[in-house]
């Protein structure tokens, strides 16, 4: 069975206990720990610690078998839902006045809105709070109003928001949509082979400019009363916002040198569009708008709203209006139910998610629960391999179009989404599955599973006399190494050509894409990045393959090659550098690089360098913008777990470092098993949206302590 597609190289899933720390061709050489009254023998402290966290999470899972925590974003989500009840007309209602309360509570000392808990005024959002808040009723007069106004005419005023934010001010008439980006439809009727084409866009991206250049291309517009106008906030006049956007203070550097300015360029290509439709030349319109609209609708089947993720949704609603669908229109109906799904619901307010995590949660906890000691016989634990089991991607999705050889496999984020499922969860959920194989054989079961390609006829250890049992058991577990057998092949199909791998699709890495003029969001193509590579790694390691296979080859290349100077390595998906350093030194050492190499080394020393006198770790987000800021900030629970989680893996149990991480972690624990962390640890986009994953609090420090009492039980 050639699962890495490299012809005559072993490539089948091959348990080499070498490549992996700690363990041996005959399973793992430290046992589990074991329960006994609630806590691991040895350590009363930590033990207790450890029982607390996990009773908690146990008693939290769905009786379907997941669990799934709040995701809180930013107050864009609450503002931008009152702009959309706007152009619908809907701002007279209970939910809008308590979605204007929550943006009322979560106003900032110094007027503004910020992107994350003690951020600097974010432009953007706040220019969309105060004009929600306008449109609830909250007079302009107000003390709080008029901080908010002064605060974004002194960060330069409305003429600085980002390109999505122009287009809620063209729905509800306070500029023309000649001030926004030219999205044209015809964009969807570029082939795949053309350097620019929507498949070279991000998922995420793909998701809203199709809808988006359906609102475009209509270019609705509700007007409202002259009360509820924000001229006022612009330092000149919405009239004189000039109609090209201008260069985004929240972009990355490109990282390949050209000799072209792409900014400047796309600006011209957003005037000729402008052009060619002042003046009705559109000659491929009506097809464009067909298939783009064919495009959007074909994608609500399998999920929890276009894309299941708050922006496409509320764009998605916006085209259908467009296209002429009445409010009950069941289209309708179904993107608006998917919004009140995203509701929370206060006594006194309102706020929304921008999507839910129930696959990464239940994988995460399933890990941690696991770690923690919980059999993997315990109910919980089989309820949770049941319910990822029915999660897993069975159709083709967009990651296929430049990827057709692939077959449809892996994990997606949300409950239903199956036109994306992401590299990230696949992997988790993969290592989360391979824990609910029974622990005394999970090595064994899988290579033999997957050496023979399914047949039973494996004999565990040789042993002629465990033949039945083995079969039996194996057979018993076979949904579970079919599903870790699929989603593997995927993920190793998904691999980039620089070695390294993103979320959702391969090579998306056009750098040409993140200048054009609605691409602020940082956020416009999905390349290679060392965390998600780092664990794809660890995750081969887990499932037997050793640092000689040569994807894993090319992986370590590109993870060695983007360590930072001072030895960690950058965070994509997490805040940031301890993120990023976690993950990769798990990843190295599950593979087999020793903890001696330089690398390593170097990467272990830079985490105990950045712990506080606490004990513990903590990274501000804004060391995305002024990496100078790496490793420093409020320190909170999720992060100090991913720096032990690191040093552990490094060999560093007995550290002082570790040791100062554990006793703050039992310290600073709640009775009921839980910490305290509002910081926002989680990353959408960096430089621009953040997220708190209020379960980050509970299974990461729980990982922790579960490991480092592991590996005080095996010496």
């Amino acid at each position: 069975m050639d699962v890495g597609g490299q012809g005559d190289h072993r490539s089948r899933f091959e348990f080499s206990g070498a490549s992996r720390p700690g363990h041996d061709a005959a399973g793992p050489t430290k046992p589990e720990p074991e329960l006994k009254s609630g806590r691991f023998t040895g350590d009363d402290l930590l033990g207790q610690a450890i029982g607390r966290t996990r009773d908690y999470l146990l008693s939290q899972q769905h009786e379907q078998g997941y669990w799934v925590a709040e995701l809180e974003g930013d107050t864009i989500l609450e503002s931008e839902y009152i702009l959309l009840l706007a152009f619908l007309g809907k701002t007279d209602t209970e939910t809008a006045r308590l979605a204007g309360n929550y943006l009322r509570k979560h106003q900032t000392p110094g007027g503004g809105w910020a992107a994350y808990p003690g951020g600097p005024l974010e432009i953007s959002g706040s220019v969309k709070a105060y004009f929600a808040l306008k449109l609830v009723g909250h007079s302009p007069d107000a003390e709080y109003m008029i901080r908010a106004r002064d605060a974004i005419l002194a960060a330069g005023g409305a003429e600085k928001v980002n390109s999505f934010t122009r287009f809620y001010l063209a729905l509800l008439d306070i500029i023309s949509y000649e001030q926004v980006p030219a999205v044209p439809p015809e964009l969807i009727l570029l082939p795949s082979w053309s350097p620019i084409n929507i498949y070279e866009m991000s998922a995420w991206s793909r998701t809203i400019v199709i809808p988006l250049s359906i609102l475009w291309a209509h270019r609705p517009c509700h007007p409202i009363a002259e009360e509820h106008r924000i001229d006022e906030l612009f330092v000149n006049s919405p009239q004189e916002l000039p109609a090209s956007m201008g260069s985004s203070e929240t972009l990355d550097d490109m990282q390949s040198d050209t000799w072209l300015d792409w900014d400047k360029f796309f600006r011209r290509v957003d005037a000729g569009f402008k052009f060619l439709e002042r003046n009705r030349i559109k000659p491929l319109r009506k097809r464009a708008l067909k298939k783009a609209t064919a495009w959007m609708e074909e994608r609500f089947a399998g999920s929890d709203g276009l894309g299941a993720i708050f922006p496409p949704i509320v764009w998605s609603l916006i085209a259908l209006k467009c296209l002429g669908h009445d409010d009950d229109s069941p289209d309708v109906v179904r993107a608006m139910n998917e919004l009140d799904k995203l509701m929370i619901r206060d006594e006194d307010s309102i706020r929304l998610q921008p999507c839910k995590s129930p696959v990464w949660d239940t994988a995460l906890t399933t890990i941690a629960l696991r770690d923690a000691g919980v059999s993997a016989d315990h109910p919980a634990i089989r309820r949770s391999a049941q319910w990822l089991l029915s999660k897993e991607v069975r159709q083709a999705g967009d990651w296929q179009t430049l990827n057709s050889h692939l077959q449809p496999a892996g994990w997606f984020f949300e409950f239903n989404n199956q036109f994306y499922p992401d590299v990230d969860d696949t992997i988790m959920v993969i290592m989360a599955l391979r824990k609910t194989l029974p622990p005394e054989h999970e090595a064994e079961f899988y290579a033999a599973y997957s050496a023979f390609d399914g047949e039973m006829a494996a004999v565990i250890s040789g042993n002629k006399s465990l033949k039945s049992a083995a079969v039996s058991q194996v057979e018993s577990v076979r949904p579970v190494l079919e599903a870790i057998n699929r989603g593997t092949r995927w993920v190793l199909g998904m691999q980039n050509s620089d070695g390294g791998w993103g979320a959702f699709d391969v090579d998306n890495n056009r750098e040409i894409l993140t200048r054009v003029p609605f691409a602020d969001h940082n956020a416009m193509i999905d390349p290679s990045w060392p965390d998600i590579t780092a664990r794809v790694v660890e995750m081969l390691a887990q499932i037997g393959f050793s640092k000689e296979h040569p994807q894993i080859i090319r992986a370590l290349e590109y993870v060695f090659e983007h360590q930072e100077t001072d030895h960690c390595w950058f965070g994509r998906w997490g805040v940031n550098y301890i993120y990023g350093t976690w993950q990769t030194v798990v990843g190295l050492r599950e593979i087999g690089v020793p903890a001696h190499d330089p690398r390593i080394e170097g990467a272990v020393d830079w985490l105990k360098s950045t712990q506080q006198s606490c004990g513990g770790w903590g990274e501000t987000p804004q060391s995305y913008d002024d990496p100078s800021l790496r490793g420093q900030g409020e320190v909170t629970p999720s992060q100090t777990a991913w720096a032990l989680l690191g040093l552990l893996s490094a060999g560093e149990e007995n550290s002082v470092a570790v040791q100062r991480g554990i006793d703050y972690l039992i310290d600073t624990q709640l009775p009921d098993g839980t910490w305290d962390e509002s910081q926002f640890t989680g990353t959408g986009f960096p430089r621009v949206f953040y997220l708190r994953y209020h379960y980050y609090r509970l299974y990461f420090p729980l990982m922790a302590l579960g490991r480092a009492a592991a590996l005080r039980a095996g010496k």
